[in-house]
């Protein structure tokens, strides 16, 4: 796109996960249906769950030469700092190609070069906060940030300066829940007269949940339940061969996929999801008011996905379920709860009540005055 030409000039930074990069996407996405010439561009990395999306949905694309900092002492740490100075180096040239009027970080690794090149160079910047517990990018960047958008009110004590920080809630994209449970189960060739659960094991995957999931196949068969199951990249062809030893009956019953693209239409075909407890998913689930089993990843920075759970459950919304027992226990509540309709419309209610779809607007509108000030 010719940047001289367009009304406004907008870049994005952050990925790695789906967590960090689903909510920029929920704001590109409001930016564009309002401003629909605006040029937008991601940065990302090359191997990363954003080299796979961001083209796809029709944005600019580029990438740095950036990884996580590994909490254990790897050889890949040694490579690190240089990663550093060359993803700097690379932010400027990015930086200076686009022009961009506004720079928003999404958090992660990817965000760090581009949002601190951004501020040296005196282009207004906007980080958005999806967990509790801030990330460590976050956290050592909100001090030079325009401004700072929080999910919870109770992340703002973690902050030193206080007048950036605002509470808007985390975007989730404007499709999830405008899907028909029909139109769901027609995505996956599902029946949408039979009773389907959802696992997901994050965009990465998650070893214990898929052991777990093939742990308990034959009792989700006994009952007639339909999967839909998402495996990631590493664990999709052992839990394919799990499938394939379980008998014809069992793989008619189940929709094996590394990774899924549309959710809103996963969590249209699904009674029940099974997953991990991060905020951008936290935030997808009260969108779309589904019932889940929430199971937190035992490695998240300072628990934070315990917490995320926490809110859930105490709102009578979500079971939790920690990942040291979901060997021994996730059969049985899935059962249970599939077994009581009026059970799973009341979580699903309470789920609804805690939505906050007006996020991705908010922060669209903020990103957009911005842009128009400079």
């Amino acid at each position: 796109m010719n940047s001289e030409t367009t009304e406004l000039r907008i870049l994005f930074a952050g990925g790695g996960t789906g967590g960090h990069l689903f909510p920029a996407l929920a704001i590109a996405d409001t930016i564009r249906k309002q401003h629909p010439t605006a040029a937008i561009w991601f940065v990302g990395t090359r191997k990363k769950i954003e080299a796979r999306i961001v083209p796809k949905r029709g944005y600019g694309f580029e990438t740095i030469w950036i990884s996580g900092l590994q909490r254990s002492l790897e050889p890949a740490n040694v490579l690190f700092p240089v990663k550093v100075i060359v993803s700097l180096v690379q932010s400027f040239l990015i930086l200076r190609r686009c022009r961009p009027q506004v720079v928003v970080g999404t958090g992660g690794y990817v965000c760090g070069p581009v949002v601190f090149v951004a501020s040296l160079m005196r282009i207004p910047t906007l980080l958005q906060e999806q967990n509790s517990y801030p990330g460590m990018t976050t956290r050592l960047l909100a001090s030079r940030a325009t401004e700072v958008h929080l999910t919870f009110e109770i992340s703002r004590v973690h902050f030193t300066k206080q007048d950036n920080l605002h509470v808007s809630g985390n975007p989730t994209r404007s499709e999830l829940g405008t899907i028909s449970r029909s139109e769901g189960a027609r995505a996956f060739n599902l029946n949408p007269m039979q009773q389907t659960v959802l696992v997901v094991g994050g965009s990465l995957g998650a070893s214990s949940l898929n052991q777990a999931t093939t742990a308990i196949l034959h009792d989700l068969i006994k009952q007639k339940v339909q999967l839909l199951w998402q495996t990631g990249e590493k664990g999709y062809d052992q839990c394919a061969a799990a499938v394939s030893r379980a008998g014809k009956e069992t793989k008619d019953l189940i929709r094996l996929r590394k990774f899924i693209d549309r959710m809103e239409y996963a969590y249209a075909a699904s009674d029940l999801v099974v997953c991990r407890a991060g905020a951008t998913t936290i935030a997808e689930l009260t969108r779309v008011g589904v019932p889940s089993i929430l199971v937190p990843y035992p490695a998240a920075a300072a628990d934070h996905q315990t917490e995320n759970a926490k809110a859930m459950v105490e709102a009578e919304a979500a079971v939790l379920l920690n990942d040291a027992d979901i060997k021994n226990k996730l059969g049985a509540i899935i059962i249970d709860l599939l077994r009581s309709q009026e059970k799973r419309d009341r979580m699903a209610a309470k789920a609804k009540s805690l939505a906050k779809p007006d996020a991705a607007q908010e922060l669209a509108n903020r990103i957009i005055e911005l842009a128009q000030l400079t």
